[in-house]
């Protein structure tokens, strides 16, 4: 079964073409709350019950989207605070937020529909964006969700923050593209007023979260391990992935010795390529232990195994062609030339 996923992914075309036509193409008109009734209800055969439906769906697509535009100008002005949430503490201010940059959407995708109507899938840049819109908003909540499930535990926080925001970040991005792309320039001077009152105040993650997060994948922990649960995690010493834990491991388990080094000799390298000599010297001069130097020289063959790439023999890449050149359906394919 998971051979045959890539053959369900490759159906729908290259990723570019699901992007750009598929997820917002396609999903616009099916999961509009209005639209799909009302071209069922232009289509319908009777009379007097399509008047009915379509006039009803009509007036609703239209308060709809007066909604959507005053609810996205309000929590635009407001930083997004009077949005309801279900939770508290951080989750809850990222779910305003997705509160926002969802009535943000609908109303941006409300009037493209409306003003290019269907040439807006062959507008295919356009619709690209309104996919990345989505799925960022998509992420957002899945986010917060995960973290709502499994505890919401504190050491996960930083983990929160950067997906979060740089799921915001991406959405501003997006729907700014969108504005500056559109088509009738007073539709999109409108919407940027309503869409972005106060101007685009979400910033890109900075490096001190970055940091926060890259410490904890790099440490072995509760988080660690919530993130890769359910990921296969090979023990062979010939698996590669193995290889990469066991050295990762092996490495945060001496840096205590790392750091006697450190202090007795602060000018020299922890292991320099004379490594074993001076490990000798600091076991004689009681600097380390003969068990920690043991340690160190592991985690440093550990290390380097974990650095290695692919090698071959000399002449492996210019002996290939060769051989091939002289094989006997390249022979037959001359001939037949």
């Amino acid at each position: 079964v998971y051979q045959a996923v890539p053959i369900s992914i490759t159906v729908e075309g290259a990723n570019i073409l699901t992007r750009s036509l598929i997820i917002f193409g396609q999903g616009a008109m099916r999961c509009h709350h209005f639209v799909l009734k009302e071209m069922q209800a232009a289509a319908d055969t009777d009379g007097e019950r399509a008047v009915r439906d379509f006039d009803r769906a009509l007036f609703g697509h239209i308060g709809f989207t007066l909604s959507n535009a005053l609810r996205s100008l309000l929590l635009g002005l407001t930083g997004a605070r009077l949005a309801a949430a279900p939770l508290q503490g951080a989750p809850r201010r990222y779910l305003q937020l997705a509160s926002r940059m969802s009535a943000a959407f609908a109303l941006a995708a409300d009037f493209a529909m409306l003003v290019m109507g269907g040439a807006l899938k062959r507008r295919e840049r356009l619709s690209a964006r309104f996919a990345d819109v989505l799925s960022n908003l998509y992420l957002l909540s899945a986010t917060v969700k995960r973290f709502h499930e499994q505890g919401e535990p504190v050491e996960d926080e930083a983990l929160l923050h950067w997906a979060c925001r740089d799921a915001l970040y991406a959405m501003q991005q997006g729907l700014d593209d969108i504005l500056r792309n559109f088509p009738n320039r007073l539709v999109a001077v409108l919407l940027r007023v309503l869409i972005f009152p106060l101007g685009r105040r979400y910033r890109k993650t900075d490096d001190r979260l970055d940091h926060a997060v890259a410490s904890l994948l790099l440490a072995p922990g509760a988080t660690r391990d919530r993130l890769s649960a359910g990921i296969h995690l090979p023990s062979g010493a010939t698996e590669p992935l193995a290889r990469l834990e066991e050295a990762l491991h092996k490495v945060l388990a001496v840096e205590p010795i790392e750091q006697k080094l450190r202090r007795a000799r602060p000018s020299v390298d922890t292991l320099p390529p004379d490594a074993d000599k001076m490990l000798d010297q600091a076991v004689q001069a009681g600097i380390i232990t003969p068990q920690e130097a043991v340690q160190l020289r592991s985690a440093a063959a550990a290390r380097m195994d974990a650095l290695q790439v692919d090698d071959f023999p000399p002449g492996h890449w210019c002996q290939e062609p060769q051989a091939w050149r002289k094989s006997p359906v390249t022979e037959r394919a001359k001939q037949s030339i």
